[in-house]
């Protein structure tokens, strides 16, 4: 009989999926209602349902589905109700916080939060390469300047040599944004990316000189918003470095809060060039403005007023960004701040009631007012290369030159690299660096493609900058004694003092983290959430309830199906996901499918419990973005294999990135639930996305392993992981570790042949002794001699650290 009442209640859910089949959502709820009834009723556990039971249920859900069905009717009594309170619980949201959430585009993060991906859709994006004329520049002119920069004479110095400054300009290091009609190189963002990186692994002064004209600065926004007058004046001076620009944003009482800045400019009548003129007087106080000291032409964003209405009847106009020349009367520039750990040029600037006509106001006097957006669309593309950059220059230059000191320097008579303790940290070293630079690559290919995406542009600038200090504080540990004594030998010390410059600016990365990634992110790449917004904001309220009545049963419908999605995964553990690929990696693609699908189902339910107050939940926040993060992250890992052509000898570093990603995001999502306010439905959803317990363990010793092997020894992946960097030719600090780490390897056959002739190892103490011991009994040959003189020379002097008088005064 319950058979029977089974197969009825299947036939009344067909009939209704022909009626209903637009009406996704409910159908799901029936369609788990109806498969659990069926269960029951075949294997008779009418223990759990009476048979009354069994039949009401499906006739209830129906009745449901049919109500729902009928859209007036549900609009009036479901939606409107909702509509109301959704609005008044929605959290007021001012106009700079709206621009900065509508700034840019939504790109590969929208994929990762539907859960249920395209991987094709990601495979199919072209790998970003540089063009001849590109890779003519980096064969040229950057190892050329490469060359030159000496780190310590540098930050001795305080400053680049004026034969580097000359160097710079002469070659246009500062023009690559900017077209070629107006003088510059006009290179793509792979390219600028490029430049940057092999600059910074040599010395981040200079990589941070040229950064700053390439970034969010005047010719960025002069490209996008200014006058074709503006742009014919500064942007050919610009390229050819007779002007040299700086940006002013940060001021003394308005760091992350840019927003709130106090610098004013007020609408006013004034002087210009022997005229009375509608212009501006702008007050205004910033600090940390790179190349301040130096600069030409000051970009400035301050907050525009017209209290006598000579504009209109609006007073406060919004932030403004102006360009205004350093030799403009009653403007201060010069002073110098000294960052940390680095020598480039920034300081303060003040002006006090400096007038300034409408033509200098970037895009003319239309564009008062538009300032923060201006800013904003810059910086979505424009933060996800420079700092990047010089992430992932901290990340590849630590894993090649700890590999190389880890394998010279010796202790017990091995190489340290060899120990397990060091072979911890180096494969954290060799798997982040990894990830980084797929990170890096992946999003700078949708640059290429036009896209403008400021969510990954966030997640990128966040989790790099903290990766190279993650990779530095690691490399410093391997070092030991030799990071942490000052001195032109000592090839550490100063990436590792400016690590806290790059987490800083540009949005500190406790900030990012917290309130951008996943706040701008929820928003933005939501297929529902904003939709929602925009219907409560719609002045049309007729108009706005028919939209938010559609998003919102579209919104239900996501929630219920990813719920859905994440049990099955769970309980099957992904295995039935169609992978894109074949091979080891296919496992991590269904893995991933099955985390965006639960990272998706948990984002909609803490949205939904916080409701507004969302906003001040930073920690949850900042969990909710390491998972997005780290999918994103764990995504370009797969992208960048196939990009490289599956090469096998790189799975010791993919299944490290992979396996650390997964653990990290298992973490944060058991951490959301641990701390969910209602602890029982914490509970609920967590058996929901682990039903059978927590899948991921994070890379195991024996991987570790292998990844530590990798920089230990001259192999391809090795090689790949090294694409990019400057490697010095000279016998300075890092030149002499890769002569040493080269002279090492040729080495290993003849002192091999003494440590078991003699049963004593070779050492940078005792090698003359015997080199000449081995010649006597002619263990080795005359040759072999000199290689292992040559490795355990070298070897000395690269352990060696500088010594300085005793007068010498600290650093």
């Amino acid at each position: 009989m319950s058979i029977l009442i089974s197969l009825l209640h299947f036939a009344i859910l067909l009939t209704i999926l022909l009626s209903l089949a637009y009406f996704r959502a409910p159908l799901l709820l029936w369609l788990s209602s109806m498969a659990a009834v069926t269960v029951l009723g075949l294997f008779g556990h009418q223990h759990f349902l009476q048979p009354l039971w069994i039949m009401l249920l499906p006739l209830l859900v129906t009745l449901v589905l049919g109500f729902l069905s009928l859209v007036p009717l549900r609009r009036k009594l479901i939606s409107k109700p909702l509509f109301g309170w959704f609005k008044g619980v929605l959290p007021t949201m001012s106009d700079t916080e709206r621009e900065a959430l509508e700034a840019g585009t939504v790109w590969w993060d929208a994929e990762l939060f539907s859960g249920k991906p395209k991987w094709k859709k990601l495979l199919e994006v072209k790998k970003p390469e540089l063009t001849d004329e590109e890779q003519a520049f980096m064969d040229g002119p950057v190892k050329t300047l490469c060359a030159m920069l000496d780190d310590w004479e540098i930050r001795q110095n305080n400053n680049l040599t004026e034969e580097i400054w000359d160097y710079l300009k002469k070659h246009r290091f500062f023009s690559m944004i900017i077209p070629k009609e107006y003088g510059g190189l006009d290179f793509s963002p792979f390219a600028n990316s490029a430049v940057v990186m092999m600059v910074s692994s040599r010395n981040v002064t200079a990589a941070v000189t040229i950064m700053v004209p390439n970034s969010l600065g005047p010719g960025e926004l002069l490209l996008h918003y200014g006058t074709d007058e503006q742009k014919n004046y500064y942007l050919p001076r610009l390229a050819s470095s007779e002007d040299i620009p700086c940006f002013a944003l940060t001021a003394p009482a308005a760091g992350s809060d840019a927003s709130g800045m106090p610098d004013e400019g007020v609408v006013c009548m004034g002087e210009f060039e022997g005229k009375e003129v509608l212009g501006l007087s702008v007050t205004w106080d910033k600090r940390y403005i790179t190349l301040a000291p130096v600069a030409t032409v000051l970009g400035l964003a301050f907050r525009a007023v017209d209290p006598n209405g000579l504009l209109g009847s609006k007073e406060d106009l919004g932030i403004t960004c102006a360009l205004i020349p350093t030799s403009t009367p009653g403007v201060e520039i010069g002073a110098r701040h000294i960052p940390v750990g680095s020598a480039f040029l920034n300081g303060p600037t003040r002006g006090n009631a400096v007038f300034i006509p409408m033509e200098w106001i970037i895009g003319g006097q239309a564009r008062i007012g538009q300032g923060w957006r201006m800013l904003m669309q810059s910086l979505a593309a424009g933060r996800a290369i420079s700092l990047p950059a010089l992430g992932t220059a901290g990340g590849k230059s630590a894993a090649i030159f700890s590999g190389a000191y880890a394998r010279i320097r010796r202790q017990f008579n091995m190489p340290i690299g060899y120990f397990e303790g060091i072979e911890e940290p180096l494969a954290r070293i060799g798997g982040n660096a990894y990830r980084m630079d797929a990170a890096r690559q992946l999003t700078l290919a949708a640059l290429m493609e036009g896209e403008k995406p400021s969510v990954l542009s966030a997640i990128l600038k966040q989790q790099l900058t903290d990766g190279n200090r993650l990779v530095i504080n690691e490399a410093m540990d391997i070092h030991g004694g030799k990071g942490i004594i000052e001195g032109p030998n000592n090839y550490l010390a100063s990436a590792y003092k400016a690590t806290p410059v790059a987490i800083t600016v540009e949005g500190a990365n406790i900030l990012t983290r917290s309130m951008i990634i996943f706040g701008q992110g929820a928003i933005r790449c939501h297929p529902w959430l904003l939709k929602e917004m925009e219907s409560a904001a719609d002045p049309d309220a007729t108009q706005g309830l028919k939209d938010f009545d559609r998003a919102l049963f579209g919104h239900v419908g996501f929630v219920i199906s990813n719920k859905v999605r994440a049990f099955v995964l769970g309980v099957t553990s992904a295995r039935w996901v169609r992978s894109p690929v074949q091979g080891p990696t296919a496992r991590y693609y269904r893995q991933l499918t099955r985390m965006s699908a639960a990272f998706t189902f948990i984002a909609d339910f803490v949205l939904a419990t916080y409701g507004g107050s969302f906003k001040f939940k930073e920690k949850t926040s900042g969990r909710l973005a390491d998972v997005l993060s780290h999918l994103y992250l764990a995504s370009a890992v797969l992208k960048k294999f196939e990009d490289d052509g599956q090469p096998k000898e790189d799975m010791p570093l993919v299944h490290w990135a992979m396996q650390d990603s997964l653990y990290t995001m298992q973490t944060r999502l058991v951490g959301i639930l641990r701390n969910y306010p209602l602890r029982y439905v914490g509970k609920l959803i967590r058996f929901v996305i682990f039903p059978l317990g927590l899948p991921y363990e994070g890379p195991r010793d024996t991987c570790g392993k292998h990844v530590a092997r990798l920089l230990l020894t001259d192999n391809p992946s090795r090689d790949r992981l090294m694409e990019g960097l400057y490697i010095s030719e000279k016998e300075d600090a890092t030149g002499l570790l890769m002569l040493a780490f080269a002279a090492d390897r040729k080495a290993v056959v003849p002192e091999r042949a003494l440590k078991n002739a003699f049963k004593q190892a070779v050492s940078i103490t005792n090698y003359e002794d015997m080199i000449e011991r081995g010649l006597e009994t002619s263990i080795i040959t005359q040759d072999q001699a000199e290689l292992v003189r040559t490795a355990q020379s070298l070897a000395a002097r690269v352990i060696a650290v500088d010594e300085f008088p005793a007068d010498a005064t600290p650093m």
